[in-house]
């Protein structure tokens, strides 16, 4: 408000409302946005602080940004809910920095991270609490660390973890059952290659799905030389596992624990296992048909169990089963180990592999059993072996008779009927005969030389089956001509037989 009068002169009043409009514009300005970092590039979703040489993470970072490069750095933790800020982060590069641990919640509000690599750093162990906050987490880089331990559910909680890279660190041993039966059946890559690794549970090994056995890479580690270790590798290796068939000369064992240096490639020279029996990789499924709606039920032929032992069985759509069932009770298993199914369906068909467990640690497999559920076939369409052959043998039969006997004519002018013979002065050559006796009336004035042969051009009257037969030797007689037919190799001759005169020769 102003503090002159009305008196006041015209300009004094302008310039005090202008002072009013300027302050009120300034009181009302938006703030101005977050600025990008200044050791960081920013993109419109990338922000880039790699080999900066950073000590702390910068404290305010973009909101957009759904990739963040922090690698190359000298990052000593990560500080809690530090990602509240990038709600949309999905891939986070922590790499080449000196991270010895994780707190509790160092990832908390990351439900969105999908890529998380956290290698070339000096982790010595994965808890427990250090990933169970990244739900949406799919590819986990964790190689050339320190890591000699994994806790037993450090990936419970992970149910879309796809690939796990764990290789160059210093584990001795992996709970390979934290990846069996807790639901973690879209892992496709484990890698434990280049650890200390001594040795490796081949019957849980042998028990874990498909899918994460053509992707268990554990190559370059001083696993005991066995048989079983041998034949399990190998027959993965027929089998084309992506993790043996790739490796195949980096696979090691070791002879003798006494010799730290007794390390042969055992899958290249295996001269030395050419004795070893038939292991559990080698026993092929039992096939099992059944139709479609009967029941189905499988059991394995074991030993009595102990007492504190529990069965699962698994799926071919890798779903752990135990006692009483699935969810939906489709798939019912009793506490004897036996697996019933009430009406089989063509989705069960499949391997089941049925385990015994006697301990969180102990598991063995007593069975594999292929299943294939079919429809049954109507009566009308069942036929034997011999008369199906015997109708196939008739058949060919036929058309080889067909084909000799009955082609039909290429040619459409040659199928016709002919016409009636034409009179002697209109024959051809089709229609004619080459003779070399004179007609048998003669004229008077007509003479023929002794010593002279004349061929004469005349169609023959008799027709058979609609084509004009060629006169033989035989209709002719007369034996001092018993050829029918002379031609010579000169040009008179040739063009002789097209002519409508005698020849004479």
């Amino acid at each position: 408000m102003s503090l002159r009068g009305p008196s006041a002169p015209l300009w004094l009043r302008a310039a005090e409302l202008l002072v009013l409009l300027q302050l009120c514009a300034h009181g009302r300005a938006a703030p101005p946005p977050r600025s990008c970092p200044a050791a960081c590039i920013c993109t419109s979703d990338l922000l880039s602080c790699s080999r900066q040489t950073l000590q702390r993470v910068p404290r305010a970072l973009p909101p957009t940004a759904t990739t963040l490069d922090l690698s190359h750095n000298a990052l000593t933790q990560l500080h809690d809910r530090w990602l509240a800020a990038l709600p949309h982060l999905e891939a986070l590069h922590v790499s080449h920095n000196q991270i010895r641990d994780l707190s509790p919640q160092a990832f908390h509000n990351a439900s969105y991270l999908r890529h998380l690599d956290l290698s070339s750093n000096h982790l010595r162990a994965v808890e427990t609490h250090y990933f169970e906050a990244l739900v949406s987490l799919e590819e986990l880089l964790l190689y050339n660390n320190r890591i000699t331990r994994v806790a037993e559910n450090a990936f419970a909680k992970l149910s879309g973890l796809r690939k796990v890279y764990l290789s160059w660190n210093n584990l001795t041993t992996f709970p390979f059952h934290s990846v069996q039966g807790l639901g973690n059946y879209s892992l496709r890559t484990l890698d434990l290659s280049s650890n200390s690794l001594s040795s490796v549970p081949v019957e849980e090994l042998a028990a874990l799905p498909e899918n994460i056995r053509n992707g268990l890479y554990l190559h370059n580690n001083p696993i005991r030389c066995s048989c079983p270790l041998y034949l399990m590798l190998q027959r993965w290796k027929q089998r084309g596992f992506s993790s043996v068939k790739d490796f195949f000369e980096e696979h090691t064992c070791k002879v003798s624990d006494s010799v730290p240096r007794s390390l042969i490639k055992f899958l290249k020279y295996s001269h030395m296992f050419e004795n070893c029996s038939s292991g559990p990789e080698d026993v092929h499924p039992v096939p099992f048909p059944v139709m479609v709606g009967q029941t189905l039920l499988l059991a394995c032929n074991a030993s009595p169990p102990a007492l504190a032992t529990t069965y699962m069985w698994i799926t071919p759509h890798h779903e752990p089963v135990k006692h009483p069932g699935n969810s939906n009770r489709s798939v019912e298993v009793s506490r004897d180990g036996s697996l019933k199914i009430a009406a089989a369906k063509p989705w069960h068909s499949g391997v089941y592999v049925g385990l015994a467990i006697s301990s969180p640690r102990n598991f063995s497999r007593l069975c594999e059993v292929n299943v294939t559920v079919q429809y049954p076939k109507p009566d009308g369409e069942t036929f034997s072996t011999g008369l199906t052959t015997l109708l196939g043998c008739i058949v060919s039969l036929l058309l080889v008779l067909i084909y000799l006997y009955l082609t039909p004519c290429r040619c459409l002018s040659c199928c016709r009927r002919p016409a009636p013979p034409s009179p002697p002065q209109e024959c051809s050559a089709q229609s004619s005969i080459l003779s070399a006796t004179p007609p048998a009336t003669d004229g008077p004035n007509r003479k023929v030389s002794a010593n002279k042969h004349v061929a004469f051009l005349e169609p023959v009257r008799e027709p058979h089956n609609g084509k004009i037969r060629l006169a033989l030797a035989e209709d002719f007689p007369d034996p001092k001509h018993p050829k029918v037919l002379q031609l010579k190799s000169d040009s008179e001759s040739i063009s002789s037989v097209f002519s409508d005169t005698p020849i004479v020769s």
